[in-house]
């Protein structure tokens, strides 16, 4: 019996722990068959190796619309190490970078320790509950900007952001543009070629469905990023510096080829199914369980209820703390969701949640409608069951 069979999993926007059986089944294939690291030697288990590494930067680049040469797809760890890698490879001392109010941390902490160790203007783009962007505030605080950092879509509120239009002044501006597209990749339609990006972060274990610890950064050709990290690459091993051609140049170390080949796996299931499809799944699942919770007099519901970016809903309950509904939650229905500031503090202060934190729902590609209602029944029976009567009157 799976873990999962217990269990209403809907927490896909920090972790897809629940994943097709075809990628467990490839990670598996992988250790039994191959086992071997890309780049490390010539004989026939180390080619197999690199065989699945092109073929996982090719699969990524036709889900996302990359253009050009795939090599310029650097495997990371998750979007928090290649937005490091991005954005320490990118800044020098006295730049400016524009970010958003509906960034991660993964962007907010890094562009804070640019900030103290590089002197990098941090200019902060203001937002609002319902994830709108203030268009003439971006004209002003781009003005001689070296770098946007664009969140494609809210862990939060999951609101799409203006991507496209905000490339477009950055651009106009001479600011290069950095896209996270974290909670983007997989659950939305992506032609990045189209979009005009600079430089993309991905992580897998989201929307593409892979395994922890595998993500990539995709740098548009003409740019360059200097090395977070430096260290062997399995080949120019006599260069100090690393070697100019990418992906070897940001790629130093032993990378997690078992998750790569899951990572594939992942993004094959997701291309035969068709992303619009998989969307079209998860934005009705999501209006069902916005409108029920919005119907519980005692949950107020903080994300809008919107078809576009990912299927999130996040909520804070009127009558007791977030922690004690998540827990219950769980422990009396088996509901699985994601309490806290959800590593995003300044998108709660737009709530008004920043002290609370608020509970996210988030709906994946198994989720069924079923435990959409049962999810919404177990929120309504906890947050009632904590109602505060008033007092009888005296006889």
């Amino acid at each position: 019996m799976s873990t999962f069979d217990d269990v209403i999993y809907l927490d896909f926007a920090a972790t897809s722990a629940v994943r097709p059986r075809e990628v467990t089944q490839a990670v598996v294939d992988y250790l039994e068959g191959c086992g071997a690291t890309p780049g490390r030697g010539g004989h026939r288990l180390a080619v197999e190796a690199a065989r699945v590494a092109l073929r996982c930067r090719m699969m990524l680049a036709k889900l996302t619309g990359i253009p050009g040469d795939p090599g310029r797809i650097a495997f990371m760890m998750n979007a928090t190490h290649a937005l490091n890698t991005a954005l320490w490879g990118t800044l020098r001392p006295g730049d400016a970078v524009v970010i958003t109010a509906y960034d991660h941390n993964a962007v907010l902490r890094t562009a804070h320790s640019l900030n103290l160790q590089r002197g990098v203007e941090v200019r902060m783009l203001s937002g609002a509950p319902d994830g709108s962007i203030d268009f003439d505030e971006a004209k002003r605080l781009l003005q001689g900007a070296r770098l946007l950092v664009v969140n494609a879509v809210s862990n939060v509120l999951g609101t799409p952001l203006p991507a496209r239009e905000l490339t477009q002044l950055a651009h106009e501006a001479g600011a290069l543009v950095l896209v996270d597209a974290a909670q983007s990749a997989g659950h939305s339609a992506m032609n990045i070629g189209d979009e005009g990006y600079d430089l993309v972060a991905f992580t897998g274990h989201k929307g593409l469905l892979g395994i922890q610890g595998t993500g990539a950064l995709w740098v548009r050709d003409g740019i360059d990023v200097h090395p977070f990290l430096t260290g062997g690459t399995g080949g120019d091993s006599t260069l100090r510096d690393m070697p100019p051609a990418y992906p070897d140049h940001l790629e130093a170390g032993t990378g997690n080829a078992p998750g790569f080949a899951g990572l594939l796996a992942g993004m094959e299931w997701i291309r035969a199914r068709g992303v619009d499809a998989l969307h079209q799944h998860g934005a009705e699942l999501k209006q069902r369980l916005h409108e029920g919770l919005s119907a519980i007099p005692e949950v107020k519901v903080l994300s809008p209820n919107t078809p576009d970016g990912a299927a999130v809903v996040t909520i804070v309950p009127r009558t007791m703390e977030v922690p004690a509904l998540a827990t219950r939650l769980d422990r009396e229905h088996g509901v699985l969701t994601r309490p806290g500031l959800h590593c995003a503090p300044e998108v709660h202060k737009l709530l008004g949640s920043e002290k609370t934190g608020a509970v996210r729902f988030s709906i994946g590609w198994c989720t069924t409608e079923e435990q959409i209602d049962r999810a919404i029944d177990a929120v309504a029976q906890v947050v009632g069951s904590s109602r505060v009567f008033p007092a009888a009157s005296p006889a």
